[in-house]
């Protein structure tokens, strides 16, 4: 009947990605009233609400951040007064500075910010960093002996600090004075420093409470350049280090995030910092244009001066021009430029090399030796990617194995191997929960006795938790809802395996064994345009709790498709409404197993502008497809009313490509099926809602077929338009 593909039809593979689509409560109502409000889309709006964003005022605060009256951050950390106070008489007794870092984006960044402006402000100031292979992270005795003997006064933890009560207790014996900066979650019993900053002990309503570990040591910085009167050429620096760190933290982007990471964003490009520069450089960031600006409420572009703060004893960005302020042709960076192309080459460089390159980079005022550190962070980030693609490869067999007929029973993977790197793991583990959708515990041996390891997650599933429950098997470990790190001892490998398993069933049913796709709004092919890519750019800079609108658009049709470069899917795509045809070019990254797509789908995508060659468009990044739902239930609810219809099998004759078929509509165990046969005698067998059907001369000697092939798909659709005018004519 049909040309059989040369090896499609004995085993049908999966087409699609295997996700779960969650889609946000559509709030249409409340949308078109907040639109009207706003003078925005509709769908801009639905945007805004499913941000937890319902009325003008927090739409206003949220699309005009220079807008927020910010508190004063003296009135919000009850020990800023006396960590500034501290400071002040390190510097004016010249008493020795030492800061403790981290090795991750945020903590270095948070490093560099504290030594560019205590060194302007007159300190006498060094760091340290612990190693992440041999002590792991955050302050240790070693440290604090050493900062002692070396004449240290005061110690400035940055980005850790508040779980390291022996460490600090010891500082104490020694004589030291101990200032911690510090943004993670706070435990059952404080260390004993003269001074403690973390959003976490402050109000959760603080419009400070999101900052990361950087975002602390920016308010110290700032609030200590403002008490000595010395802000001049100060807060630039330190707001580009802010935002580098802020971003590649995956900090929230709301509150004073998102005023000063949006200021940030457009300092960048200029920043006078000789790193920043040769880092753009190396990692080749281009800033673009941001040539669009929404004014709340008014569509004719006037805006109400009173919105606007400009009082610079509560901004800490005094001295930063007022992105409101006219500025012809401005540049900006995306927050996506930082978490995917700058804050990787300073991650890599704590996961596998020596943090002192990052901070040097980002101190120093020499162009040769910030362009030499920034080549160092590229190679490093280099290795980092070889070295995470060779894991995921091993680590993917690993669980092809052993998990090939468990993973539904087991849902957890535990994926342990020796001479894996440390550094990397975690970022395997990620990329394990997106390909299998359930939580990932990766590790490796530290030695023939001991297991080190990190652990991601899906929602249903919290990772800390899991840890506690196994807690007797364990030996360090730590960690939170989403992530952990683990170590334990090697002959209790098995054991773990078993009890993770006992706690995934726990929590986790097997409709949640797909990776999640959270879908914002469905949009129509004719909604979208330039204006509306345009309104969405006020909802910049995205991050966490401000994620890339995701948009979902149903039963649109492939119209070509190819493979380019490695394994990517380039698209064109087509919706037709009202008799018009609207098309968009879509890019679907590394979806070679999915290749060819079939010819109908609901697809979810971000917007994206391409510029090239001087011209504008907008095209689409597919995250997901799924076959066209009104299609399939089109397809059943037609199958059905045929035979309804009639007291005996509906039959017809039809032509297709030059070719003689047969159809009709029986049944099968209660079920209608659709029947197509050929002048050969080979039938295909449909039923209603199924993707895979058989093809043959019997039921017995009969394939399975992917029914979503274009070949399939056409004669199906060829076939239940014949039986439509049958019927009609009936």
């Amino acid at each position: 009947m049909l040309d059989r593909p040369p090896t499609e039809l004995s085993k049908p593979r999966r087409r699609l990605p295997n996700q779960r689509w969650q889609i946000h409560l559509q709030k249409t109502d409340l949308a078109q009233k907040l639109a009207d409000a706003a003078n925005l889309s509709p769908i801009v709006c639905q945007l805004l609400i499913n941000r937890g964003i319902e009325t003008p005022e927090q739409a206003q605060a949220f699309l005009e951040p220079e807008s927020l009256n910010l508190p004063s951050p003296l009135t919000e950390f009850p020990d800023l007064a006396m960590s500034v106070e501290l400071l002040q008489e390190a510097i004016a007794s010249q008493s020795k500075i030492a800061i403790c870092g981290d090795y991750d984006a945020d903590g270095m960044t948070s490093t560099a910010l504290l030594l560019r402006s205590l060194r302007s402000l007159g300190a006498q100031v060094d760091y340290a960093i612990p190693s992440r292979m041999h002590e792991g992270y955050g302050i240790n005795k070693r440290i604090v002996e050493e900062f002692h003997s070396e004449g240290v006064k005061l110690i400035l933890t940055v980005d850790n600090g508040i779980s390291a009560f022996e460490p600090i207790a010891r500082a104490k014996e020694l004589g030291l004075n101990v200032i911690i900066t510090d943004h993670h979650d706070i435990p059952q019993k404080l260390p004993p420093a003269d001074a403690i900053l973390n959003p976490k002990l402050i109000a959760e309503s603080s419009p400070y409470r999101g900052v990361a570990g950087v975002g602390v040591a920016y308010i110290l910085a700032v609030s200590l350049a403002q008490k000595l009167d010395k802000t001049k050429g100060l807060i630039q620096p330190m707001l580009a280090l802010f935002t580098l760190g802020t971003i590649a933290d995956l900090a929230p982007l709301s509150g004073v995030n998102r005023r000063w990471v949006k200021r940030g964003l457009k300092l960048l490009p200029k920043s006078q910092l000789p790193g920043v520069q040769a880092l753009i450089q190396v990692a080749g960031v281009q800033a673009i244009n941001s040539k669009f600006k929404i004014p709340f409420g008014n569509a004719k572009g006037e805006q109400n001066s009173k919105l606007i703060n400009n009082d610079s004893n509560k901004d800490l960005t005094y001295g930063v021009p007022n992105p409101q302020s006219p500025v012809p042709n401005p540049q900006s960076l995306k927050p996506e430029d930082i978490g995917f192309r700058l804050g990787p080459r300073i991650n890599a460089v704590g996961r596998i090399g020596d943090p002192l390159t990052v901070i040097e980079l980002l101190t120093t005022d020499d162009e040769g030796l910030a362009l030499e550190r920034a080549m160092q962070c590229e190679q490093a980030n280099t290795s980092r990617q070889q070295m995470c693609e060779e894991i995921e490869q091993q680590a993917i067999a690993h669980v092809e194995d052993l998990y090939a007929t468990s993973l539904q029973q087991d849902r957890v993977l535990v994926v342990i191997q020796p001479n894996w790197h440390h550094g990397v793991i975690g970022i395997v583990a990620s990329r394990l929960v997106e390909r299998y959708g359930v939580p990932v515990f990766i590790g490796t041996y530290e030695d023939e006795e001991l297991i080190r390891g990190s652990a991601r997650s899906i929602p249903e599933f919290n990772v800390f938790e899991a840890l506690e429950y196994c807690h007797d098997l364990l030996g360090k470990y730590g960690g939170h809802k989403a992530a952990g790190g683990f170590s334990f001892p090697a002959t209790n490998l098995q054991k773990l395996r078993s009890r993770l398993s006992e706690f995934a069933n726990q929590c986790l049913q097997p409709q949640h064994l797909k990776p999640l796709l959270q879908i914002d709004v469905e949009a129509n092919f004719n909604q979208i345009h330039q204006e509306l890519y345009q309104q969405l750019n006020s909802l910049h800079p995205c991050g966490i709790d401000n994620p890339d609108p995701v948009f979902w658009t149903p039963n649109v049709q492939v119209v070509e498709q190819q493979i380019v470069g490695k394994g990517h899917i380039k698209v064109t795509l087509s919706q037709t409404i009202e008799g018009q045809p609207y098309q968009f070019k879509a890019i679907a990254w590394r979806w070679r197993d999915y290749y060819p797509l079939p010819p109908r789908l609901d697809i979810a995508y971000k917007l994206r502008e391409n510029n090239f060659n001087g011209n504008t468009s907008l095209e689409l990044e597919l995250l997901g497809v799924r076959l066209a739902q009104k299609q399939l239930e089109a397809q059943s609810h037609q199958l059905q009313l045929f035979y309804q219809a009639s007291s005996k099998p509906l039959r017809t004759a039809f032509k297709y490509n030059q070719r003689q078929y047969t159809c009709g509509v029986y049944q099968n165990n209660s079920l209608p099926e659709l029947r197509i046969k050929n002048s050969d005698g080979k039938v295909l067998v449909m039923q209603p809602g199924n993707t895979i059907g058989l093809l043959g001369t019997s039921r017995e000697d009969a394939l399975e077929i992917d029914l979503t092939l274009p070949q399939y798909d056409s004669i199906v659709q060829a076939a239940i338009q014949a039986l439509s005018m049958l019927s009609a004519e009936c």
